[in-house]
């Protein structure tokens, strides 16, 4: 079995309701009341699932990426989405599409990110992105929403999406008020969940310090009903799921670390990859993994090199706990 080989796949569909064009920096030292003079900026869609889209092709997979796009800002995404091979389905944003950015302090190697809100969305926008992310979810495959809701998206966004689409296989990565929609239960479920460990225990209202600790929390997501399954990732402790079947645990391989970013949309981009793929819940919590480990030794925005997520996945470690 190997990680970034093209292989049969059902069909995969990203929703990004909240994009940005990503620019990443770099500067001597981050000071203030200065002019800091910075490298020549590298840019990359962003966006929880356009950064999937953009991973799952590195690792020989494909999905089409539907976003709310704006502007010249927008046009600029699909392009640059066109040119790495990802079929994009635009729905029009209420204005122009948002820019984020990272700067690399160069003294101390540490990152300063900027998150900008987007445009404020109407009801009648959240009535359309509804429809049309149903009307193209494939039956026979997934449905990834990831990212941070825009101004004017309700926080129950998806679990009204997930109530629209009872046929389809919802996978949800999101934060804040929309995350604790979702973990509520109060609604449809969804068939995938993930968040990190800080959202963790802020759901929990306690420090989450053990992985018992952690498969506590996810199992009783599930049984709330939040979700048929619940990862938990913990960073250099790797990731926990939890479903009806049981609890599995991916171990994080230790690699130098260059940028953070985007190692959690690579972590779900490889386990839906491995999900779409037909391959089992410890194979694809693999090769989440591996995704995820490789994307952390690329610079700035840049995601995970197929050589190293093919190296790491071949030494992956998942126990059932």
């Amino acid at each position: 079995m190997r990680a970034t080989d093209p292989a049969r796949q059902v069909p995969v569909l990203t929703v990004t309701l909240n994009p940005a064009l990503d620019l990443s920096t770099a500067t001597a030292s981050v000071t203030p009341e200065v002019k800091l003079r910075c490298e020549a900026p590298i840019t990359h869609p962003g966006g929880g699932g356009l950064n999937i889209s953009r991973a799952m092709a590195l690792m020989g997979g494909h999905s089409r990426a539907l976003a709310a796009l704006g502007g010249l800002t927008g046009q600029r995404i699909v392009q640059m989405l066109a040119d790495a091979g990802i079929g994009v389905i635009a729905l029009p944003a209420p204005g122009e599409t948002r820019r984020s950015f990272t700067v690399t302090d160069a003294a101390t190697g540490q990152q300063f990110r900027f998150v900008l809100p987007g445009p404020e969305w109407g009801t009648d926008l959240v009535e359309q992105a509804l429809d049309q992310i149903a009307r193209h979810a494939p039956a026979d495959g997934y449905v990834v929403l990831s990212g941070s809701n825009p101004p004017g998206v309700p926080a129950a966004f998806a679990a009204m999406l997930a109530a629209r689409m009872p046929q389809g296989r919802l996978i949800v990565d999101t934060s804040g008020a929309a995350l604790a929609e979702v973990a509520s239960g109060r609604n449809a479920s969804v068939h995938i969940l993930r968040m990190d460990d800080r959202e963790a225990e802020g759901l929990a209202g306690r420090p989450l310090p053990t992985r018992g600790d952690t498969a506590a929390l996810a199992v009783e997501l599930v049984e709330r009903g939040a979700a048929q399954g619940v990862i938990i990732a913990r960073g250099t402790d790797g990731n926990i799921i939890a479903t009806r079947d049981g609890i599995w645990h991916a171990h994080a391989e230790t690699v130098p670390v260059v940028s953070k970013v985007g190692a959690g949309d690579s972590y779900l981009a490889g386990f839906t990859l491995g999900l779409a793929r037909g391959w089992d819940i410890a194979e694809a919590m693999g090769l989440g993994a591996a995704a995820a480990s490789a994307t952390v030794q690329t610079p700035a925005t840049e995601l995970c090199r197929p050589g190293d997520v093919e190296a790491l996945f071949q030494a992956r470690i998942v126990t059932r706990i």
